[in-house]
């Protein structure tokens, strides 16, 4: 029996100064996925954007589950978009997307209470 793609789901922070538009943003994890593993590398992802907020600075990528450890190393490799210094961190990864957008909730909820 054919078992189908098992996905994980990554909720990514994006902390800069500027914002950025989601495309950019995926160009950006693209190429850094791109430059350390390879088109090989990039094509055993299966990567995609699920949701990108720029007012709250966080996407939620999808990618293959044996992927995971490539993309959190790639994610955790940038440090520019167009010269503009940027840090990419990794806050939540899940099975599941209903899962994952619940703990999101909880930790921006947290962090708003946290700032205030």
């Amino acid at each position: 029996m054919v078992k189908g793609v098992r996905y994980r789901y990554l909720a990514i922070k994006v902390e800069s100064k500027e914002r950025f538009p989601k495309d950019l943003f995926m160009r950006t994890l693209i190429n850094a996925v791109s430059r350390l593993y390879g088109l090989y590398g990039l094509s055993k992802t299966t990567l995609s954007l699920i949701e990108y907020n720029e007012d709250k600075r966080y996407a939620i990528i999808r990618c293959d589950h044996a992927s995971v450890d490539l993309i959190r190393s790639s994610v955790a490799s940038v440090t520019k978009i167009n010269e503009i210094p940027v840090y990419f961190r990794t806050v939540l990864i899940s099975g599941t997307l209903k899962a994952l957008r619940r703990k999101l909730s909880e930790v921006l909820e947290k962090n708003q209470k946290s700032l205030s």
